[in-house]
């Protein structure tokens, strides 16, 4: 939106939709909230959830119930935002809101921007979306398995905001604004919005070894996590933050990224040119995730506490030229202009026209249909037919005669 809002000022106008919470009932509605719990609690089920259901029939069936549950809602989104294009960015809207759509005499051409990496499930493919912008080629690979044509989809990357690459600036011009140690080397630690994972373990473990650095933890929407961090003793300058707005300005001043698996952070600290140690990543979506970042050389995948402290210290150790080479490594796969693409592919199909929905026959055509008496007879082997006949020579005279038997 902030691209198109800068490429395009005045020309376009654009909502936000939060489908769960305005459009969908309970217990969907709620899924924002019960998300982060069931990972931070519970992240075993979810995985196994993700694995069952990530199949062309299973996430096709799954989809189509939450439509029937949903069908009045989701049409009463679609009379209260008319629109020109409608750009879906969440797997598990994708199908019901393209079915939603589908009911329409005309509908909005239909853009889906996949903003999982790697490991993206079957939610996110519908044949019946007009595109479907994919970050990785294992993405794409997906889509072609889910029924996809290739010329439905599109190789882009993974969009961040427009204002993240100008707001990046110079390491020490960053440490200054930040308040931060010019000379020391920096390591930065986020758990996502909600701070989910061990953050508070890992940021300790690293305190343990004593090492010649200074410390950023940001603890995001998690005011019990923060708390705890302000409250506990450093063996190193550190520096605490809550829900932050200023992640340029962060990873700008960082040397190095210790995160959980999300793509939107991985690919900003790819575009900043930080290597990361993976310490958690969610089964399903964010496995390929890791897989994408330690191929690539732009980071290492550390699942414990130690591991991070060990991959930091390893790092630190060799002088400064295995922290510059996995930088320059993160920098080749970074998509700053991803975002700017997917806003050109986005206004193009603004100007296409309304999309005209296949008619549903609800009866099928009874003129071509053979005669019900074909039919019946054509089911008849020739031991039987005599027997009908019988039958029906009986129930005949009976309407002669009478109630009086034969």
């Amino acid at each position: 939106m902030d691209a198109l809002g800068i490429t395009h000022p005045g020309e376009v106008e654009m909502e936000m939709v939060d489908v769960f919470r305005e459009y969908t009932p309970f217990p969907y509605k709620y899924m924002p909230e019960f998300y982060p719990w069931l990972i931070n609690n519970s992240k075993s089920s979810w995985g196994v959830g993700y694995k069952l259901s990530n199949t062309r029939a299973r996430a096709k069936a799954l989809s189509q119930g939450m439509y029937a549950y949903s069908e009045s809602r989701l049409k009463q989104m679609t009379r209260e935002h008319p629109a020109d294009v409608v750009v879906c960015v969440h797997s598990v809207l994708t199908r019901p809101c393209m079915e939603a759509y589908a009911k329409l005499e005309t509908r909005p051409q239909f853009v889906v921007v996949v903003t999982d990496l790697v490991s993206t499930h079957m939610f996110w493919y519908d044949r019946r979306a007009d595109l479907t912008l994919v970050p990785t080629q294992p993405a794409f690979d997906r889509g072609l398995k889910a029924g996809l044509s290739a010329d439905q989809m599109h190789i882009i990357g993974l969009p961040v905001n427009p204002k993240f690459s100008e707001r990046l600036k110079d390491r020490d011009v960053a440490r200054a604004e930040l308040g931060w140690d010019p000379n020391l080397p920096a390591i930065l630690l986020v758990g996502g919005g909600d701070g989910m994972g061990p953050l508070f373990k890992t940021a300790k473990a690293i305190n343990t070894r004593r090492l010649k650095c200074q410390l950023a933890v940001v603890a995001g929407r998690n005011k019990q996590l923060k708390e705890k961090l302000e409250t506990s003793a450093w063996n190193q300058p550190t520096h605490v933050y809550g829900f932050v707005n200023n992640m340029p300005l962060l990873m700008g001043a960082a040397d190095i990224l210790v995160t959980k698996a999300g793509p939107a952070t991985l690919n900003e600290a790819c575009i900043a040119g930080v290597p990361s140690v993976i310490y958690d990543a969610i089964p399903g979506q964010e496995t390929g995730n890791v897989e994408w970042v330690v191929s690539n050389d732009a980071g290492v995948f550390a699942p414990s506490p130690r591991q991070v402290a060990n991959a930091v210290e390893s790092w630190l150790s060799s002088g400064g030229q295995e922290l510059q080479r996995r930088a320059q490594a993160a920098a080749k796969i970074g998509t700053p202009n991803a975002v700017w693409e997917i806003a050109n592919y986005v206004w193009e199909y603004a100007q296409r026209p309304q999309v005209v929905n296949p008619k549903r026959r609800r009866l099928a055509d009874l003129t071509k249909l053979p005669a019900p008496r074909a039919i019946y007879r054509s089911s008849l082997t020739p031991l039987m037919r005599p027997r009908v006949r019988k039958r029906a020579s009986r129930r005949f005279w009976r309407s002669v005669i009478g109630s009086k038997r034969i």
